[in-house]
């Protein structure tokens, strides 16, 4: 029986899921980091930096003190920048009863480790009751505005992600279970770097051809990374996969496309970060899924030409010229294979 929520990280997300949780009744501890964004918050009961014009319920406190956001709560949701969870989850780790369950609200892979974020949970909290993972398609506004969503919440339990399914659940929206953790997580995580790709193709100027390409090369990439660390194929083709995919590289608020077309109209990297409030999780996960396709030999050349344009001041022309004069090959190698035995 969940009766209180603790929230770590009042971003836009984190925000958003107390909004909902607060307005289906729950009681909800929201730990923000920033104190002087916290009295704000006190103050005029709405997020002005991260999430403006959402007014956060009453059933929702806010408190800068981590104790008080863990302490006594039958479930907590991790909700801050995928650098930053082992660190703070090791700062919470002692006021976790083992009764509590965790959630990653959180997209994106541990650079040093190479640990999904549920790995990374799982490590720090031992003692937790149960660790799931909340992914999809969900831009924070579009939640708080009530327009119908469609998520997943996975675990390796099924009791927990039915759990979590039913916790989230509202007339807005829907939770489907999944218990493929790790497809869920990578495609969570790897679409923002597809991302980055589809956006750098827009601030070109290429057109929607070239962004319909970049998505379903992009999908095709990360499947077989995926399938290479155990990840369930039809993972990528629900949700998590293509349904995140496509609102990432195509919609105007997705932070990882954005900083795509910057660099597509020519601006450096250290300053698009400069500018940016909220954090683009596709920039650190670009150098993690790198070193995945090494680790696993997997090949994603979108991913290596991303990496190169970010990292070694690669032209986003030249990068685009590398990938359409790859060889040429068959698009599902594997299918032609079995056809023509």
């Amino acid at each position: 029986m969940i009766d209180s929520i603790g929230i770590i990280g009042a971003g836009s997300w984190g925000t958003t899921l107390a909004i909902l949780l607060g307005e289906k009744g729950y009681r909800i501890t929201l730990w923000v980091r920033r104190e002087e964004l916290l009295q704000k918050m006190k103050e005029t009961r709405e997020n002005s930096v991260y999430l403006p014009g959402f007014k956060i319920p009453e059933s929702v406190s806010l408190t800068h003190a981590l104790n008080e956001a863990v302490k006594g709560q039958t479930l907590i949701i991790s909700a801050v920048p995928s650098h930053v969870t082992r660190l703070i989850s090791q700062a919470y780790a002692p006021y976790l009863s083992p009764q509590t369950i965790v959630v990653s609200a959180t997209k994106g892979i541990e650079v040093e480790t190479l640990l999904c974020m549920s790995e990374v949970l799982a490590a720090v909290l031992p003692q937790a009751a149960g660790i799931g993972v909340l992914s999809g398609p969900s831009f924070a506004r579009e939640v708080c505005q009530h327009l119908p969503t469609a998520v997943v919440a996975a675990s390796f339990h099924r009791e927990v992600a039915e759990l979590i399914q039913n916790l989230f659940t509202t007339p807005y929206f829907r939770v489907y279970t999944n218990l493929d953790v790790i497809g869920v997580e990578l495609a969570g995580a790897l679409k923002n770097v597809i991302a980055l790709a589809a956006g750098i193709s827009d601030g070109l100027g290429y057109g929607t051809n070239s962004r319909a390409a970049l998505i379903t090369r992009g999908l095709a990439e990360i499947t077989r990374l995926g399938i290479a660390m155990g990840a369930q194929p039809l993972t990528f083709a629900g949700l998590a996969g293509i349904g995140d995919l496509v609102l990432t590289c195509t919609g105007e608020l997705s932070r990882n496309r954005q900083v795509g077309l910057a660099i597509g109209r020519g601006q450096k990297l250290n300053e698009i970060i400069a500018q940016m409030q909220m954090v683009a999780e596709g920039i650190k996960t670009t150098q993690a899924a790198v070193r995945l396709a090494k680790r696993h030999a997997v090949e994603m050349p979108i991913t290596e030409q991303v990496y190169a344009m970010l990292f070694e001041g690669k032209n986003p022309v030249d990068a685009v010229a590398e990938l359409m004069g790859r060889s040429l090959k068959p698009e599902h190698p594997v299918s032609e294979e079995r056809t023509a035995n």
